[in-house]
C-alpha cells in the first residue's frame, strides 16, 4: 500500500491525538468491525446450510442422501475462483497472518477479508469439515492490517492492529474474550508485549459485545457442571493429555499429507477445492449408511439448528455434535470412529485449497477422543473416573494444546466455551501435559508445518532463516567490559555501580576467558546467612567455563545457546581452543542483528530463502530450502546430479541436522548446505530444478 498523506493520515497529523487515546479508539473500531463481520460471517453459514440441505432437498426430494455428495462438490467449484482471486484465502489462514507478521511487517491485502468470508462461508455452508475461527481470525486481521497501512502507521503499529483483529476475531467467534486476547498473545505475538496488550484487549472486549448483541450471551455449549471425583482422577487426566498428543499429531500429519499431496497433483488449482469436496462427500455419504450414527432423539430435540439434525457428524464445524460428547450422550464406537474420520474429512477438506480454520476440528477431534476416553475409563475404573462428559471436554483442550501448541488458550476457550470453573484443574494438566509431549514428538505446530515449508521458521516472533545470514562477529561487542579472576569482590561491586551492565566476562590473565558474572551472582550469594565479602575474589563467585560462541557462527547458534538456561549473554571466544575472548554479544545484540537480516533480505542478498553462510572468494558454504515444487524434493542424496565441484555438507530438517548418506531422502522444508565453488553453487538449484532425477540402479 502506498506511503502517501491520505486524508485520513493527515487529519491524524495534524490533530496529533495523545497515543493511548488514538489506539484504544483503534481497538474499538477494529473489535466493533469485526464483530460485525463475524455476525455476517456466522450468519452466512446459516443461510447457506439452510439453502443447501432444506431447500434445496425440498425442493428436489430426489436428492435424497446423494445431497451430501454432490452440495459440498458444488461448493468447492464455487471456491476455486474466489481462491484464485485471493490466495491468502487458501486453507485455514491462521498461518498467512503469522507470515504477514513476521516476515510482511503485519501487512496484508485488504481484498483478503472479502474473498476469505465468501470462500469460508461457501466451503463451511456446504459442508466443508472446518472451523469458522480462522477466517475470522484472518478477517480481523486484514481489517487491522489495512486500518494501520491507511493511516501510514509503524511496522510495530500495525502488527498491534493485526493482533487486535486477531483477538477480536476469536472472541467474537466463540464468545471468549480472554481466550481471544491469549490466543493473539500466545500464537500470533509469540510473548507477552506489555505495550501492546492493553489494546488487543479492548478489541476482544469491543467485538465480544457486539457478537453477544447480534448472537446473544450464551455460552458456546450447554455443559452439566463437572468437577473431580477423587484426586486420582488427575492420573486418567495426565493419561488423557499423553494420549492425546498423539491425536493431534495424527491430525497435524493428515492435513500436511494432505496439502502436499494436492499441491504436487498436476491438476487445475480451480478445480481442486471441488476434488477434496468429493472426497469428504465420500466420507459423509458413508456414514450416513452406518446404523445407529444419528444424534439421541433427547439432544436433537433442544438442538437450536434443526438442519444440522441429520447432517453427518464431521460435516461443517460439528459444534452440535460436540454437546452430545460432553453431555454425555454418544456411544464409544461412534465417538471412536469420528477420532479418525473427522482429520481425514477436515484434510480432504483444506488440503484441497478450500477455505477454513483448523480450530474447530481440533476442538472436535479432542471431544470426540476425550468421550471415548471417558467412556473407557468408567468402564475401567467407575469408583475414580467420574462423567465421560468431563473428558470430553478437556479432550477439547488437550487436543487443541497438542495442534496449536497453545496450551493458555486452551484452558481458557474451553473453561470460556463451558463456563465451567469445577473442570479447571484437569485442563490444566491435561493441556500442558500434551503440548510438551507434542512438541517433544514433533517440533512443528499446526500452524507453523505449514510456513516451515515455505523456509519460514522462526522463534519468539522472529525469522529464524534471516538469523542464519547474520554472523556474531557483525554484531558482538568487540571490546567488553572484563575484570580479573583474582580481583577482590568489592572491586566487581563497584564495577557494576559505575557501568550499570548486569554481567562481565572473567579473565584469567589479559586475553584468556576463565568464566562470567552477572549481578544475579551477587544476589545469590548475599542472600547467605554467612555471606562476607572480606578476603572474596572474582573466581569465588563467577561461574568457569561458561557457555561461549564462535564469531564465524550465524545468530541462531547463538538464540539456540542462550535458550535452555535463559541466559542474557554469551562470551565470544577464538576457534583454536585458546580461550581468547574476542567480545560478548547479549539479547540486545541480537535484536539489531535481526533489523540487518531484514535490511539484507530487502537488499536482496538473501533472496528466495537462500542464506549465504559464508562469501569467500572462490567457495564457500551456501544454504537454501526445498520448497514442495522442487524436482528434486524427495529423491535421494545418490540419485542428484552433483557436479564435482560440490559437496553435500548437512541437512537441517524440524531443528535436527542430518549428515546426508546416499540413502537420505530430501524433503520439502529441508535446509540444505553444499560447499563448493560459488559460481557452481549458485547454479545448482535451477540443476536440480530442471533435470531429470533417476534412481540409480
Amino acid at each position: 500500500m502506498s506511503t502517501k498523506p491520505n486524508i485520513l493520515s493527515g487529519f491524524l497529523d495534524r490533530a496529533a491525538p495523545p497515543l493511548g487515546i488514538m489506539l484504544i479508539i483503534l481497538s474499538i473500531a477494529i473489535g466493533a468491525t469485526t464483530g460485525l463481520a463475524a455476525v455476517f460471517f456466522i450468519k452466512l453459514i446459516h443461510g447457506i446450510q439452510y439453502f443447501c440441505y432444506a431447500y434445496l432437498p425440498a425442493l428436489l426430494p430426489g436428492l435424497d442422501i446423494w445431497a451430501y455428495l454432490l452440495i459440498p462438490v458444488i461448493g468447492g467449484i464455487l471456491v476455486g475462483p474466489l481462491i484464485y482471486f485471493a490466495h491468502e484465502a487458501k486453507g485455514h489462514g491462521v498461518p498467512e497472518v503469522m507470515q504477514a507478521l513476521v516476515v510482511h511487517g503485519g501487512r496484508i491485502r485488504a481484498r483478503v477479508a472479502a474473498a476469505k468470508i465468501l470462500a469460508s462461508a461457501l466451503c463451511i455452508g456446504t459442508g466443508g469439515s472446518a472451523g469458522r475461527e480462522g477466517p475470522i481470525v484472518q478477517v480481523g486481521s486484514a481489517f487491522g492490517s489495512t486500518l494501520g497501512q491507511i493511516l501510514n502507521l509503524s511496522d510495530e503499529r500495525i502488527r498491534n492492529m493485526v493482533a487486535c483483529g486477531a483477538a477480536a476475531g476469536i472472541a467474537a467467534t466463540f464468545n471468549a474474550p480472554i481466550a481471544g486476547v491469549i490466543f493473539s498473545i500466545e500464537v500470533l505475538m509469540s510473548g507477552l508485549q506489555v505495550r501492546a496488550f492493553g489494546n488487543v484487549v479492548i478489541a476482544a472486549v469491543s467485538s465480544s459485545i457486539v457478537s453477544r448483541i447480534f448472537l446473544g450471551a450464551r455460552p458456546a455449549f450447554e455443559v452439566p457442571i463437572y468437577s473431580l471425583v477423587s484426586p486420582l482422577s488427575i492420573l486418567l487426566y495426565l493419561v488423557l493429555g499423553l494420549l492425546a498428543a498423539l491425536v493431534g499429531i495424527m491430525f497435524i500429519r493428515m492435513l500436511d499429507f494432505s496439502e502436499r499431496m494436492f499441491d504436487n497433483w498436476d491438476f487445475p488449482q480451480l478445480l481442486k477445492p471441488a476434488v477434496g469436496a468429493f472426497g469428504l462427500g465420500i466420507i459423509g455419504l458413508t456414514y450416513t449408511l452406518i446404523p445407529g450414527v444419528g444424534v439421541p432423539e433427547a439432544v436433537r430435540d433442544q438442538m437450536d439448528n434443526p438442519i444440522l439434525q441429520s447432517l453427518p457428524h464431521m460435516y461443517g464445524s460439528g459444534f452440535e455434535f460436540i454437546e452430545t460428547a460432553l453431555q454425555g450422550s454418544g456411544g464409544l464406537w461412534i465417538l471412536l470412529l469420528l477420532v479418525f474420520l473427522k482429520p481425514l474429512a477436515t484434510s480432504f477438506t483444506l488440503g484441497s485449497g478450500n477455505s477454513g480454520g483448523v480450530f474447530a476440528p481440533s476442538l472436535f477431534i479432542g471431544a470426540m477422543f476425550g468421550g471415548a476416553m471417558g467412556h473407557l475409563f468408567e468402564l475401567w475404573f467407575p469408583s475414580i473416573s467420574g462423567g465421560a462428559g468431563a473428558y470430553a471436554l478437556v479432550g477439547m483442550a488437550a487436543v487443541f494444546s497438542a495442534t496449536a501448541r497453545a496450551p493458555l488458550t486452551a484452558m481458557l476457550i474451553v473453561f470460556e466455551m463451558s463456563n465451567d470453573y469445577l473442570i479447571i484443574l484437569p485442563l490444566m494438566v491435561a493441556g500442558v501435559t500434551a503440548c510438551y509431549f507434542a512438541q517433544w514428538l514433533h517440533p512443528e505446530s499446526i500452524y507453523t508445518l505449514k510456513l516451515s515449508k515455505r523456509g519460514i521458521r522462526f522463534s519468539e516472533g522472529r525469522d529464524m532463516d534471516i538469523m542464519q545470514g547474520v554472523r556474531v562477529s557483525e554484531v558482538m561487542k568487540v571490546n567488553p567490559v572484563t575484570i580479573h579472576k583474582d580481583k577482590p569482590l568489592y572491586e566487581l561491586m563497584s564495577l557494576f555501580q559505575e557501568s550499570n551492565i548486569l554481567g562481565f566476562p572473567v579473565m584469567q590473565d589479559y586475553s584468556k576467558l576463565y568464566g562470567i558474572v552477572t549481578l544475579q551472582d551477587i544476589h545469590k550469594l548475599q542472600s547467605r546467612e554467612d555471606f562476607s565479602p572480606l578476603g572474596m575474589t572474582v573466581k569465588d563467585v563467577a561461574i568457569e567455563n561458561p557457555i561461549t560462541v564462535y564469531p564465524d557462527e550465524p545468530i541462531w547458534v547463538a538464540i539456540q545457546k542462550m535458550a535452555p538456561r535463559d541466559l542474557a549473554r554469551l562470551p565470544v571466544i577464538d576457534r583454536d581452543g585458546s580461550k581468547t575472548l574476542l567480545g560478548v554479544i547479549s539479547r540486545s545484540d541480537i535484536l539489531r542483528a535481526y533489523d540487518v537480516g531484514i535490511v539484507r533480505k530487502q537488499r536482496g542478498q538473501i533472496a528466495e530463502g537462500q542464506t549465504s553462510l559464508r562469501n569467500l572468494k572462490e567457495n564457500g558454504f551456501v544454504e537454501f530450502v526445498l520448497k514442495e515444487e522442487d524436482n528434486c524434493n524427495h529423491a535421494k542424496v545418490k540419485d542428484l546430479p552433483l557436479p564435482q565441484t560440490i559437496n553435500l555438507v548437512s541437512i537441517r530438517r524440524g531443528g535436527n541436522v542430518i549428515i546426508p548418506r546416499g540413502n537420505t531422502r530430501l524433503e520439502s522444508g529441508d535446509v540444505v548446505t553444499v560447499f563448493g565453488k560459488l559460481d557452481d553453487v549458485q547454479n545448482l538449484k535451477d540443476l536440480l530444478n530442471t533435470c531429470e532425477i533417476k534412481p540409480q540402479s
